[in-house]
């Protein structure tokens, strides 16, 4: 099997384009990747596009405006991991030997809904039972808080650490920095959440380039390199769940760190899916980057912010850049191919060689989550 790489990315900046239709959105970050990736467009053989609720065809009514027609194109929808989910698709098909240049797309549109929390599927019990996104997550904060001692000062610190980022990130939804007291002080969510500790939904899309490692240097002198790209999906469960533990992350991370040969110490930058701020400390343990029941004090500490030993959402993550769901993964890719790269401006990794993506996707009953996809990237 050929190794895979990535040789072009583009994005539009997330935000709210109540008067954009989805292809609208899409086309813009799929011409910039293939400019950014100096590859004829006629070159590229097929397109996978990543997106949970944006209806069908949308590769195709994306593509469609630039004249990118007449190739596979497939559409993959697997909740928040859609675009990461569409990415390992690419992944695999040139891994295979069946293309050597094809395109991920991750596009979505949720001002059409006109706020709120994600629309999720009525005929799963939890939901009908009023288990909204944020309410499952304040539960895992709660326990999590009872078992080691977090504080909710703790907890707002991952707000106002990922608005310091996102102020540095012309691409982000959310660009003014806030303190600890302003988080505390936003208006209640779900307890102990509060509005500044929950993701902003918007609009979005990127795109990404990825080529056979073998002709990568025929596009660009610093091809990204894919050393893995693992997709789990959660183990069905009865009965009790410790939700302080994503288990579908802790496996998806030790199958990710196996597949690359690499381990939590290599990781330089990683962008996590940090929809509500409990969420990211849980996945600095899952990750390996500190010990259980430790993400408080690692935070606290410096760590994972610029100069610690491992910058976590450089970009300012899903509470900063927003979270149009199935543009998500994609945006996680690309902000990891420019710090590799060295063109992140403001929010530059010092040093950064390998970087890691994580997107989980899904709320259902009986699961941890629906999906998880992890790339492991280096230059």
């Amino acid at each position: 099997m050929d190794g895979v790489s990535i040789i072009g990315v583009g994005m539009i900046p997330f935000g709210k384009y109540p008067d954009r239709k989805l292809a609208d959105l899409g086309w813009p970050a799929v011409k910039a990747a293939v400019r950014d990736a100096g590859i004829e467009p006629r070159r590229i053989q097929a397109a996978f596009c990543g997106t949970a609720l944006g209806g069908m065809m949308s590769g195709q009514r994306v593509l469609g405006r630039l004249g990118l027609t007449g190739i596979p194109i497939t559409n993959v929808e697997n909740a928040c991991s859609s675009s990461s989910s569409a990415f390992r698709q690419g992944v695999v098909a040139i891994q295979s030997g069946q293309y050597d240049a094809v395109l991920v797309i991750g596009v979505e549109k949720l001002t059409k809904f006109g706020g709120g929390t994600l629309p999720l599927e009525e005929e799963d019990w939890e939901v009908r039972l009023g288990l909204s996104m944020p309410a499952l997550y304040a539960m895992r904060a709660q326990r999590y808080m009872h078992d080691f001692g977090l504080t909710r000062e703790q907890l707002a610190l991952v707000s106002v650490k990922n608005r310091k980022h996102g102020a540095l990130n012309p691409d982000a939804q959310m660009r003014k920095p806030v303190t600890v007291e302003e988080v505390l002080a936003s208006r209640a969510i779900s307890d102990p959440f509060t509005l500044l500790q929950c993701c902003p939904t918007g609009d979005g899309a990127a795109a990404i380039v990825l080529s056979a490692t073998s002709i990568a240097r025929e596009y660009r002198s610093d091809p990204i390199q894919v050393l893995a790209s693992d997709l789990t999906s959660g183990k069905f469960t009865t009965g009790f769940r410790d939700m302080t533990i994503p288990e579908i992350t802790v496996r998806g991370a030790k199958e990710a760190y196996e597949h690359a040969g690499v381990g939590p110490d290599d990781i330089d930058v990683a962008e996590v899916h940090d929809a509500f701020s409990i969420a990211e400390l849980l996945y600095y343990e899952a990750f390996g980057f500190c010990g259980r029941g430790e993400a408080g004090r690692f935070l606290e500490s410096g760590s994972t912010t610029f100069g610690g030993t491992v910058v976590v959402n450089p970009s300012g993550g899903l509470l900063s850049k927003g979270h149009p769901v199935g543009a998500t993964g994609a945006a996680q890719v690309v902000e990891i191919v420019r710090q590799l790269r060295g063109e992140a401006g403001e929010r530059q990794v010092e040093g950064a060689k390998v970087g890691l993506t994580h997107a989980t996707g899904g709320g259902i009953s009986g699961f941890d989550h629906g999906a998880c996809a992890i790339h492991i990237l280096a230059r």
